[in-house]
């Protein structure tokens, strides 16, 4: 390879290297969520198979999954985030702490975008108001 070639190569990856830095580093540290993209836009259709989206989405949420006690979940409903409507499914639930006691029940609500399961909000109170929940005993039965 010529002395010009090797020259053009070098000068090629040093002006890409900003932009693959940029890729790498441009995110807020959340995982990606299409709550922000395009996609979220228009009606949003009913999260058809909630409870198993919830359940796996609560394995990777929750430190330890083993020994929840008193989870009980509300059906979906729309209510707006960020001035979009998204659908809503509330949990209430006693998840056991690293040192094996349990501190009291939590409230969670878990956002759906375009029928699955894309995060679970911890402050849900507002969220969450007049929600009516029916037992979900599938929370206490995770494993690891």
């Amino acid at each position: 390879m010529g002395r010009l070639a090797r020259r053009a190569l070098s000068a090629a990856l040093v002006l890409a290297l900003p932009l693959v830095l940029a890729a790498c580093f441009g995110s807020d540290g959340d995982r990606p969520s299409l709550m922000d993209g395009t996609q979220a836009g228009g009606p949003q259709p009913f999260p058809d198979n909630f409870r198993s989206d919830t359940l796996a989405l609560m394995r990777t949420y929750l430190n330890n999954p083993v020994g929840v006690r008193e989870a009980s979940m509300a059906e979906p409903v729309q209510r707006p985030v960020g001035g979009r409507q998204f659908y809503i499914s509330c949990l209430r639930f006693n998840p056991r702490e690293t040192d094996g006691s349990y501190k009291g029940a939590r409230e969670r609500a878990v956002i759906f975008v375009n029928g699955r399961a894309d995060r679970v909000v911890d402050k849900a109170s507002e969220l969450c108001a007049g929600a009516v929940y029916a037992p979900f005993p599938e929370l206490e039965k995770m494993t690891r």
